[in-house]
């Protein structure tokens, strides 16, 4: 990536210099990813002012990497902070966390194939956690990846009936972990979802394609009963898209590198 392109996501060398990039083996093409991941949910309209993205640590499988408090569009190199496997930050610098980083840990230890988490409270796919039997369904190839239909994590069944809603701690982290299984994606009721991926590309990819078929499906449903991939195409086109990540990542990328958020 040229100078130009990485200033822009807001790295400077005094400020790269005070990252945990110069700290660990953490390379610059995966937390520059980790930047652009951050910018492009917010442009494509994923997460506004909450949500967040992150990644296992590639030195340490049972760390991750994940922004300190702040908006997604804000995100710089120097923003993002490196947790243990208990969420706690390695080095904070007196900056404070998102209070649901146990999102990221539990799943982490829940599921040694995941590389990387997104949560988000995107607006279409928040009607499908709510209403019983409105299963989000993949009702096109670009969202295979959502299989037999996504489950629901129900808080109350983990922190009572008087919750503000938010996985704040280790224990409702491990009860979405449970939620989650082998499925790629969990809705959470009543406030949003989450999404997993074997890297930053694919879980953004699949973040976005969440709302985008949550969009198709509820106008689907608006005109009859959709037709819906079967299991089997459901898994081929998850391959297939796997294989095509990049296209959509670069385009997104570029959007977010070379024009900002405009």
């Amino acid at each position: 990536m040229d100078r130009r392109s990485f200033l822009t996501l807001g790295v400077t060398a005094g400020a790269l210099s005070r990252t945990l990039l110069a700290q660990s083996a953490v390379p610059r093409d995966l937390l520059d990813d980790l930047v652009a991941a951050n910018r492009i949910l917010a442009r494509q309209r994923v997460v506004d002012g909450m949500g967040h993205v992150s990644t296992r640590h590639p030195g340490r499988a049972d760390h991750f990497l994940l922004a300190r408090s702040v908006a997604p569009a804000l995100v710089t190199a120097d923003d993002i902070l490196e947790y243990d496997s208990n969420a706690d930050p390695v080095d904070a610098r007196g900056r404070a966390s998102y209070r649901e980083r146990f999102i990221h840990s539990e799943i982490y230890r829940a599921r040694p194939d995941v590389v990387a988490i997104v949560h988000s409270h995107s607006a279409a796919v928040i009607p499908f956690s709510v209403v019983p039997g409105a299963t989000l369904m993949p009702i096109s190839h670009m969202s295979g990846f959502i299989g037999d239909g996504a489950p629901v994590f129900e808080i109350r069944n983990a922190a009572g009936p008087n919750s503000d809603m938010l996985v704040r701690n280790r224990e409702l982290g491990a009860a979405l972990a449970t939620s989650l299984g082998r499925h790629n994606i969990v809705l959470m009721r009543g406030h949003g979802s989450t999404v997993v991926g074997f890297n930053v590309r694919q879980a953004v990819y699949r973040a976005v394609y969440a709302e985008l078929n949550a969009r198709q499906q509820s106008e689907a449903l608006r005109l009859g009963t959709p037709t819906y991939l079967t299991p089997g195409e459901a898994v081929e086109s998850a391959r297939a898209n796997d294989g095509q990540q990049d296209r959509a990542w670069n385009l997104w990328k570029r959007a977010v590198t070379q024009k900002g958020l405009a």
